[in-house]
């Protein structure tokens, strides 16, 4: 699952990662010195570091500098002691993936969820760099996917800002991860969040971070995405749904290079990669001013158009069989082939949710499909019947703004669990959020990992 190294002289600490690591099936080893550390990096393969700031024979971030050189495919995490955050912005620039703070972060939903993440951005660079494609899970032989291809190569090793249009469903977020995976910054953090899914409140104290007593509720300091994302990348999802004050203050950040926390009058600069998306149009959002016109020339210095799906007939069987591969050895069925009639039934159809309406049918076709071949009746009705089925697009209730800031963020996550239907993973992709990082935020907010009774 995962080979983890935890560099601390402490051994109550490194005790508790080993304990908290291992119950998960991650393989463990400690080092309670840099020199140690050193000869673990040089005897075997590691995926993730933890590295504390304080070491009795060298700076951390040193450390963390000489892993890299020696490892340039290790993910660094480094841990500081409470309030050092100027540190743990040091220890970004040094090249760490992530930084925890000494006590608040110790917590094994902390740690596991950085993990989790962490081992993700490890897969996808590494799915990337050796995958069977130029830019992994993208599939696509039409004229259109062609050109998309070729912007991304063009993208990819320059830094300039990148806008992603296309409908829901067609790839954005997996083109989004290509610019970054296969760019320059693939070794820092890649941050998202969709602006369509949380309130205002929560949009801004996400991406600005706050300090502690900036308004009710917030009990301590917490770092913004800005800063997380720094030298990295940070992705926009539905930029056009961000609130018109909140585009003013992003051009703001993306003019200078500098912003404030919440509650705080002290400048920080950052440098991250800006990627957006949209499923809007985006001139016609400027036209009925859902998108600041100067903010939409500052973004879209490279705009990236993915066709819809009934658009380039040609990439639908070549995804079939790429789905249907996929989900037979996900799943260990013994399915290898779509049937006659259940591929005209899948070429008949428009596919109005495109490529990722495809992948679910195809995944709940392979999971019933009773011998080697999918049948007709294996595929959804929607499909079958040839038309789509009237999805109903009502947007959540409004969240109250007389609640504090935390008591917005419970009631945005229950609000995408119910849309949901409790499934987790669309939940996440709804708030733009890392599966493991619902999970932390469910548990810190008491909610159930199942749909009360």
């Amino acid at each position: 699952m995962g080979r983890i190294l935890v560099v601390d002289d402490e051994e109550s600490i490194a005790d508790s990662f080993r304990a908290v690591l291992q119950e998960e099936g991650y393989t463990v080893r400690t080092a309670g010195s840099a020199a140690r550390a050193m000869a673990e990096v040089e005897r075997a393969e590691w995926d993730l570091a933890f590295v504390d700031l304080v070491l009795p024979d060298m700076d951390g971030i040193e450390l963390v500098k000489k892993l890299k050189a020696r490892r340039p495919g290790l993910l660094a995490v480094v841990i500081t002691a409470h309030g050092s955050g100027s540190k743990g912005f040091a220890a970004r620039e040094a090249g760490a993936y992530a930084f925890l703070e000494k006590p608040d972060d110790m917590t094994p939903a902390k740690i596991l969820t950085v993990v989790a993440n962490a081992l993700e951005h490890k897969r996808l660079v590494d799915r990337l760099a050796g995958g069977p494609g130029r830019y992994g899970p993208i599939v696509g032989r039409s004229a259109q996917m062609q050109k998309v291809f070729d912007l991304l190569d063009t993208v990819s090793s320059v830094d300039a800002n990148v806008l992603i249009v296309g409908e829901s469903g067609t790839g954005k977020e997996l083109v989004a991860n290509a610019i970054h995976y296969a760019s320059p910054r693939a070794d820092g953090s890649f941050i998202k969040i969709n602006c369509a899914a949380l309130p205002k409140d929560l949009i801004e104290s996400e991406l600005f971070g706050y300090a502690k007593g900036a308004f009710t509720g917030a009990t301590a300091d917490k770092p913004g995405l800005f800063e997380e994302a720094h030298r990295g990348s940070l992705l926009l999802d539905e930029i056009a749904e961000m609130p018109a004050d909140l585009q003013a203050k992003l051009l703001r950040v993306l003019e200078d290079r500098k912003f404030r926390r919440l509650g705080t009058s002290r400048d920080i600069e950052v440098d991250f990669r800006l990627v957006t998306s949209t499923n809007r149009d985006p001139e016609a959002a400027v036209r009925e001013l859902k998108l600041r016109e100067d903010l939409y020339y500052r973004i879209n210095t490279v705009t990236i158009r993915i066709a819809p799906l009934r658009e380039r007939p040609e990439d639908l069987s070549l995804l079939a069989q790429h789905f249907v591969t996929r989900f037979a050895e996900k799943h260990g069925k013994p399915v290898s082939a779509i049937g006659a009639d259940a591929y005209q039934a899948i070429l008949g159809y428009t596919w109005p949710g495109n490529v990722r309406e495809l992948e679910h049918a195809l995944e709940r076709a392979v999971l019933v499909a009773r011998g080697s071949e999918i049948a007709v009746g294996d595929l959804p009705e929607a499909v079958t019947r040839g038309r789509p089925v009237e999805v109903s697009a009502a947007k959540p209730d409004a969240i109250p703004t007389t609640l504090n800031l935390e008591e917005r963020e419970r009631q945005a996550i229950l609000q995408a669990l119910e849309t949901t239907n409790w499934n987790k993973q669309a939940a996440a992709a709804l708030l733009g959020l890392h599966r493991p990082t619902l999970y932390s935020k469910m548990r810190k907010h008491g909610i159930p990992q199942k749909r009360p009774a």
